[in-house]
């Protein structure tokens, strides 16, 4: 079945449908929660739809370790229950839901110390290795100290005495969450982005739809809904807020930074994961690049647009230099982002020790709220949520069929995988470049290679960013709902983390290809540049600045869209 495209035509059209029909569901939040429950809310034949403020995953759902795991450390914690659940959704993402955006990845554990530690660390793996059902990754192994160094020999030599390598799972945050976005569409949902909800309506004690501005023409409407489900993370208090309500949970914001360096620059044949005084650091490898981090810091500063601080990124550079052999400099780093994780807050003496388990409240008719958790179990958080929604819904609903539904692009594509080599041939691409678009588009990869074929000049590379194509930028705005040139560059692709100039050279050219499709004139053209490279140099300045407090006053001195 051909897909359906979010283009500004389908956004026209969805607009006109939520001024005019009452929905059995409308989503607030266009994160992976929110994205997810709108999937799960029309599989199960409800009228669904979303509103986002910015764009899809443009908070904490695009700046995320991009890992797709059970979460290792929380077996140290005895949470059992929440990492069997996160494996068990890992196999399904793997296998069936989405095997063209999430693959898998190798990890080294080092042990610092004899005999316990292998022993310690290795019931716990093996442990991680058997629970969730049937494997769909290779198990642990354990190597010597020859071993380890043959596979990182860019380990400093007191860096470990032996290690473990096991295997977890990673994705592209943004692309994912957007590509669950395009399949909720497929089964009918409305789905739109910049359009913010900004009061609910109510009909004495129940909500009964919001008051949505559409951010591009700044125009208000009414969105009349059976039930609104909020799936708005660290923004979960304006919402209680607009509903006139207590919170029925306090959500508490942790900020993660990550650094984006040079596959270059640390020598190694496997992911790397460090245990900190705080929490694990991972070393992830990322196409051509590692991604390095992560911190975990309260945050109670801007939630839009959360600030890298120079005693963050010195803070990751210090951990992760601990043990390689050529530390990394601030020169090496390519890329820095920084997001916020919707901890649910408890008794805990820091964010920290807040549990990844997630919450879902029905705090007044009409009304269900959703927080906590974790990117990976997104699709049992969308699936619980929307059993709460159908409480306030008249007439039966149907179980969730989700873990059977396969997203856009996954349907077919392992014997399309196999055959790479036959579309490489046929599209005159370089393999290269085919299993590149594979493993961003799956079978989807048909409607870039038919705009390729209409318009040959597309299958060439964006200049300043030659790993993609410039047929991606335009697909970004005739079928995944990009809006704006920031949209394209930081999150249908990630050139704005992965170049050096943070996207700066190929901007340009980027908003040449997209301006005709969304009507800019020269005007408006310059005006998404200008606003992107604001955001450039906002990001950059905040990164040099030394704490929290003035990285964020120095990131809210630039405006950007």
């Amino acid at each position: 079945m051909p897909s359906v495209p979010l283009s500004p035509r389908y956004r026209a059209e969805a607009l006109t449908r939520l001024r005019t029909r009452e929905v059995d569901v409308l989503v607030i939040g266009g994160g992976v929660t929110g994205a997810g429950i709108a999937l799960d809310a029309a599989a199960r034949g409800l009228s669904v739809g979303l509103v986002e403020a910015r764009d899809f995953a443009a908070g904490t759902s695009s700046r995320s370790s991009k890992l797709i795991h059970g979460g290792l450390r929380y077996l140290e914690q005895l949470d059992f229950k929440l990492v069997r659940e996160a494996l068990r959704e890992r196999g399904l993402l793997l296998t069936k839901l989405a095997p063209h955006l999430v693959r898998p990845v190798k990890f080294l554990v080092p042990l610092k110390h004899r005999v316990w530690e292998r022993g310690y660390i290795g019931a716990g793996v093996m442990l991680y290795d058997t629970l969730g059902g049937a494997r769909a990754l290779p198990r642990h192994r354990h190597l010597s100290r020859r071993r380890a160094f043959s596979v990182a020999p860019g380990l400093s030599p007191d860096a470990l005495i032996g290690a473990i390598q096991y295997y977890d799972a990673q994705v592209d945050d943004a692309r994912h969450t957007m590509m669950i976005a395009r399949t909720a569409a497929e089964l009918g949902a409305s789905v739109l982005t910049r359009t913010r909800m900004t009061a609910l309506l109510r009909s004495g004690s129940r909500v009964t739809g919001a008051v949505v501005r559409d951010l591009e023409s700044d125009v208000d409407f009414e969105v009349r809904a059976r039930v609104v489900v909020a799936a708005t993370g660290v923004w979960s208090d304006d919402v209680c807020a607009a509903a006139g309500i207590p919170a029925p949970f306090t959500v508490r914001a942790s900020k993660g930074i990550h650094l984006v360096v040079p596959r270059e620059k640390i020598d190694l044949d496997t992911g790397l994961i460090l245990r900190t005084e705080k929490s694990v650091l991972f070393v992830i490898p990322w196409d051509r690049h590692w991604i390095v981090g992560t911190t975990d810091t309260p945050w109670d500063l801007s939630r839009d647009h959360p600030a890298a601080s120079r005693a963050d990124v010195d803070y990751v550079l210090d951990h992760v230099n601990s043990v390689l052999r050529k530390p990394l400099t601030h020169a090496d780093i390519e890329g820095v982002y920084a997001g916020l994780r919707p901890l649910l807050a408890a008794k805990a003496a820091s964010t920290t020790k807040l549990s990844r388990e997630h919450a879902v409240a029905n705090p007044v008719p009409g009304l269900v709220m959703i927080a906590g958790g974790k990117y990976t179990t997104y699709r049992v958080m969308a699936s619980d949520a929307v059993d709460v929604a159908a409480t306030n819904l008249s007439g039966d609903v149907k179980p969730s069929p989700t873990a059977q539904l396969p997203i856009l692009g996954a349907d077919g594509y392992h014997s399309l995988w196999r055959s790479r080599h036959d579309v490489a041939r046929r599209s005159g691409l370089s393999l290269d470049y085919v299993e590149h678009l594979l493993q961003r588009y799956g079978t989807a990869i048909h409607d870039l290679l038919w705009l390729i074929d209409d318009q040959p000049d597309l299958g060439k590379p964006i200049t300043g960013a030659e790993e993609y194509l410039k047929a991606e930028a335009v697909y970004a705005v005739t079928h995944e709902g990009a809006l704006h040139l920031e949209d394209v560059l930081t999150r249908r692709t990630r050139i704005s983390i992965e170049q050096r100039d943070r996207g700066v050279t190929a901007a340009a050219e980027v908003a040449d290809l997209i301006a005709p499709l969304l009507d800019w004139d020269e005007a408006k053209k310059q005006h998404e540049l200008d606003s992107y490279l604001s955001r450039v140099h906002a990001e950059r300045s905040a990164q040099e600045q030394p704490d929290d407090v003035t990285a964020n006053a120095t990131r809210l001195s630039f405006v950007t869209v």
